[in-house]
Formats: C-alpha cells, structure tokens, sequence
C-alpha cells in the first residue's frame, strides 16, 4: 500500500516520543567493546511508528480495482513548437481559446488537491511545456507542496538547454525528452520543423547538471526509424541515459495503422542479437516501461508496451488536459471538465466526489489496438501524452 506523508501532528508525537526515551525512559547501558543498540532500536520503534500510523491511501483516488493513483500527470498547454506526425495531425488542430484553458491558479489548485489526497509523483506536458512563459514559475509552486516527491516534465527537447538551469533551481527532478532519429534530416522529415542541434543540446545540458538517467523518449514506427535502434541503445554505453523505445499508438489524425508498429518482441530480438548478453532488470512497481542494461554500459534502456502487452493492471496515472478535463485512462474518451466546477465555485469536498466517481469509472484494462484504432479520441497534443 502506498504511504503517504505523515502529518504534522503525528511528527509532533514522534519527536515527544524521542525526547522521553532520552530523558525518562531507561537507557541502555554501553559498554566499551560492545556495539550501541539504543539508536537502531529508536530508528526501529520510530520505522515501526511510521507503518502503523501512515495514513490510508485516498479512496477519491482508489478505483474500483484496488488500483492507487499516485501519479499526476498535467498538460499545461496544447501548443507546440514541432509537428511531429505521431503526435499532431498534418492539417494541424484547432486550439481552445486561452480563456477556456486552465489558468496558473487553476492548475496550482487542482495540484494541491491532488498531492493532499496521496499524488506523489506529478509531470507536466504539453503540447510543449517549455514554451509556457511561466512554466519555472509553475515547477517553484509545486515544489513547495509538501509531500510531493517528484515533478517531472517531457519536452520536445527544443527550449531545454536555455531553460533547464532555472528548472533545476525551482525543483524540477526529472526529465524526459522526446527523440525519434539521430538523423537531422530525418528529424526534420518527423517533426516538419528544424531542431536536432537544440534538442541534442538539451540532452547534455541535462546530463551536464546531474539529472541521471535523462530519459530519452523514441516512438518506433516501422520504414521510418527502426532502422535506428542500435544506434540509440549505443549511446547509452557512454551516457546515463535511459533509451525508451515506445510501441506507435493510435490517436486522432495521426494515421495509425498496425503495418506501421513495430512491437516490444520485434525490437527486443534485433537488439539481443546484436548484444546477447543484453540483462533484464527488476521493474518497478506500476512501472510501465520493461527495463534492460548492456554489462558494462553507463545507461540502460526500456521498452513502452502499451499495444503488445499493456500495463493496465498497475496503473497508476491520472492525466489533466490544459482545458482542465480529467482523463482516467489514456486510451479512453470519457473525461469530466474539473476546470468548469472549479469555476462554478465547487468546494474541495465537491471535486474531490467529482474525481472520485470518475476514477471510480476506471475500466479494468484499455481496448485493444484495433479497437482503439476505430474509437475517437483526442490527438496526443490535445491529451498531453
């Protein structure tokens, strides 16, 4: 079970606690040569403090399948400085008007909300979060939520190099950057824009700050960049990067077809060829990525599996789009507008039965591929991925 921050109060008592074991409470006595146990004792009745009063997991967040959601993830606009044909339809999309888009204060109070209810982990996207003007302003804020862990962001890579310095400043803790060819004309054939320098830029600004592993994000697509999977998983004997190799999902306007996936299997075998002695490590709990390192490599790599074998089992995520929609699954189109009753004037109490009915609504697992083919849903830009 998931253990949330313990409160104020119970800190409090743990503290009381400690000071009358070391003023009132018999002391073991110490003798030379023999080792101490009264602080691995403490740290043991503290440890064992902490389980016993952890208090329960938010059943607003809870749904129906015992499934805990602790991750958040918010879109904090639908635009974007690339075009990438997986994400964006070639015709392009009709934007939201920027009045019916969440704004700072919004998004900020529908965070707190969230992290107080057990969220832990949020990650911000887009469309592309960086050209947000105030997204350092926006990572400052949630950083000061107490019992948020990890805030993330997944960016195009684009604004990186120039931004991150103030990122990091304001609590940014993990990154995720989108890549799809080591190939700069290649790279301008996907994404119909120039780029590459900048978005390899970011990449070693990342690395050059500390951030280990700097994810790398690279949608396989079958007679586009497959091609390129060993010279991707290359990169990481030098650099701590983790390769994550994703599965091409179907979305609205992006032309999906199932000739054009390249699946976790398919990948997994050409890479074993070439490195045999390629290990598979331990996942992590709702975890969606299947993990592997090369002996002797500085970064590992991963494989997103959404289609050949989906994780919807330990799923954990909640998404927000920037029109201020929760949705509760990815692949779904059932979504509930959280901007339209905050602005009604809806109590906490009253978004919080909102969020939980909705998450209440949670199927056991996403349509298969082909289904989720035929059924509308938003463009990825509209979803925030």
């Amino acid at each position: 079970m998931a253990v949330r921050p313990v409160s104020r109060m119970l800190q409090r008592v743990l503290r009381s606690s400690v000071r009358s074991c070391s003023s009132g409470a018999p002391v073991t006595q110490h003798h030379p040569g023999e080792p101490s146990q009264t602080a691995a004792e403490e740290l043991s009745r503290r440890r064992q403090f902490l389980r016993e009063h952890a208090a329960p997991f938010s059943a607003f967040l809870t749904d129906s399948f015992g499934r805990q959601h602790s991750y958040l993830r918010i879109s904090l606009t639908e635009k974007c400085n690339l075009r990438c044909q997986y994400c964006m339809p070639e015709e392009g999309i009709p934007l939201t008007p920027k009045a019916d888009l969440l704004t700072t204060e919004e998004i900020l109070t529908l965070a707190r909300l969230f992290v107080k209810e057990g969220v832990d982990k949020i990650r911000l996207t887009g469309g592309e979060p960086l050209i947000r003007p105030d997204v350092v302003d926006i990572v400052a804020q949630l950083h000061q939520l107490e019992g948020l862990r990890t805030i993330g962001i997944t960016t195009n890579g684009i604004n990186l190099a120039r931004l991150l310095p103030q990122l990091q400043k304001a609590g940014l803790s993990a990154i995720n950057i989108s890549l799809d060819t080591l190939v700069p004309a290649k790279f301008e054939f996907i994404v119909r824009r120039k780029g590459f320098q900048k978005v390899m830029a970011g990449i070693h600004k990342a690395i050059e700050l500390g951030y280990s592993p700097v994810k790398v994000n690279c949608v396989v697509m079958r007679g586009l960049n497959e091609d390129e999977l060993l010279d991707f998983v290359a990169l990481t004997e030098g650099l701590p990067l983790d390769v994550r190799f994703i599965e091409y999902m179907p979305f609205d306007g992006n032309r999906w077809n199932f000739k054009k996936m390249v699946s976790y299997k398919e990948m997994l075998n050409t890479l074993q060829q070439q490195w045999p002695e390629l290990e598979k490590l331990p996942e992590e709990e709702s975890s969606t990525a299947k993990a592997f390192k090369i002996p002797g490599f500085r970064g590992q790599l991963s494989f997103i599996t959404s289609m050949s074998e989906h994780f919807c089992g330990t799923c954990n995520r909640l998404r927000i789009t920037a029109d201020g929609n929760l949705k509760v699954c990815l692949f779904g189109n059932s979504e509930v507008s959280l901007r339209d009753h905050l602005r009604a004037g809806a109590s906490e109490e009253e978004l919080l039965r909102i969020i939980g009915a909705a998450v209440g609504r949670k199927k056991r697992q996403h349509a298969g591929m082909f289904s989720i083919a035929q059924m509308k849903n938003r463009p990825m830009i509209l979803i925030g991925g």
